[in-house]
């Protein structure tokens, strides 16, 4: 028989977080700190509308580009929120989560043999969806001495004739890392200068606590060359939901949203209807949730210092990117482990990229009481294997 696989697919290798989620299902107690999914319930007046738009029938397909109330309330939200202004006509298109926006983005932007800069560690998706797009992935390698963020000068060193498009993973997953308006600024001026679009992954952009997101879109002369990315599954915790959008020039909207007409017909209704009153009354919610998060966020910091664990202190999303580097092992090691003698959970930095080597991230997307618990684990867990060394 022929080989029935695509040479394309099969290299790509499956996703390093399910590894350890695979062990731990098997396992009786074990804690979890490793999954990017809020704790919260979606607020109840969410939930409500989505039910009730199937007690009125609304279970008809939408428009490919999604409701025309949703399609207003998106743009209404990103002009209050970061000034940004899209017309919902022709700019903006509701997707199934922000992972199918990533996909259309790159399979409609890209030709064989572009090169896509990729700022790493980040988010386990882009690198196969450039490659399945037929372009060509270029890891830059993001630094701890710099909190992850991209530098001006990283960006330069990277570009060549065939670049085409610049990710923007900024709130970053797994790090934490946020750019700022003035980092912002000198990545933008590359941008134009070289003449380069950008892919600004901002689903978590709700999810900060040293002001407000900044989106690279906003900035001179960005607006036309950036297809910004966002969703509900993070700020209203919306995950099993299935909704997201990607908002940017017509010319490209207009393509992405022709493999959309093809591939997917159009986004969950229900989950449609929901996702319009999360934008017109659910900012109380999301602060809410942003205040925990944060509280979360200190009190891990707090307990790392105690606990000797180096962590640059992130200021976005809800993970934490502690360094192992000091215990003389992988971060696979060092998960294993921490996963078969405490049952503790983690995922290993290298799962988002071979830069993540002596990192770990961990998820404060859980209750206080489930983080108290794991952290007497690792701390347990340290103490053992510093004694073992002393």
């Amino acid at each position: 028989m022929r080989n029935p696989l695509s040479s394309k697919v099969t290299p790509i290798k499956p996703s390093g977080i399910r590894k350890f989620f695979d062990i731990v299902s098997e396992m009786d107690d074990a804690i979890s700190l490793g999954v990017g999914e809020p704790d919260f319930d979606t607020p109840w007046h969410i939930r409500e509308e989505g039910i009730y738009s199937l007690e009125r029938g609304k279970t008809f397909y939408t428009s490919n580009s999604g409701l025309k109330e949703l399609k207003e309330e998106v743009c209404a939200y990103l002009s209050r929120r970061f000034n940004l202004e899209y017309d919902f006509r022709n700019e903006v298109f509701i997707t199934v989560g922000g992972s199918e926006a990533i996909d259309l983005a790159l399979r409609s932007m890209l030709d064989e043999g572009d090169e896509v800069l990729l700022p790493q560690p980040s988010y386990v998706s882009y690198e196969p969806c450039i490659t399945l797009a037929d372009g060509v992935p270029v890891i830059i390698e993001l630094q701890e001495k710099d909190e992850f963020k991209l530098t001006k000068e990283q960006l330069l060193e990277a570009i060549t004739p065939k670049t085409k498009i610049l990710i923007m993973p900024f709130p970053n997953n797994p790090t934490g890392a946020i750019m700022t308006r003035e980092e912002l600024k000198d990545i933008a001026e590359v941008c134009v200068e070289k003449d380069l679009y950008v892919i600004s992954d901002e689903i978590y952009s709700e999810l900060t606590y040293s002001g407000n997101h900044v989106s690279i879109a906003s900035l001179p002369g960005m607006r036309e060359r950036t297809i910004v990315i966002n969703g509900f599954s993070k700020s209203y915790a919306m995950t099993g939901w299935r909704l997201g959008y990607a908002c940017g020039p017509e010319v490209i909207i207009e393509q992405m949203l022709k493999i959309h007409q093809f591939a997917i017909m159009c986004a969950p209704t229900t989950s449609q209807y929901a996702a319009v009153e999360a934008l017109k009354n659910g900012d109380a919610d999301v602060e809410k949730m942003r205040i925990a998060y944060n509280q979360r966020r200190n009190y891990l910091m707090k307990e790392f210092k105690d606990m000797g664990l180096d962590c640059f202190e992130p200021f976005g999303a809800f993970y934490v990117f502690p360094s192992i580097k000091k215990f003389g092992m992988t971060s696979d090691e060092f998960a294993t482990r921490l996963l078969k003698q405490e049952k503790l959970a983690v995922v290993p930095g290298t799962a988002f990229g071979d830069c993540g080597e002596g990192f770990l991230r961990i998820s404060y997307a859980y209750s206080m009481d489930d983080l108290k618990k794991a952290l007497q684990c690792l701390r347990h867990f340290i103490e053992t294997i510093t004694e073992k060394d002393a």
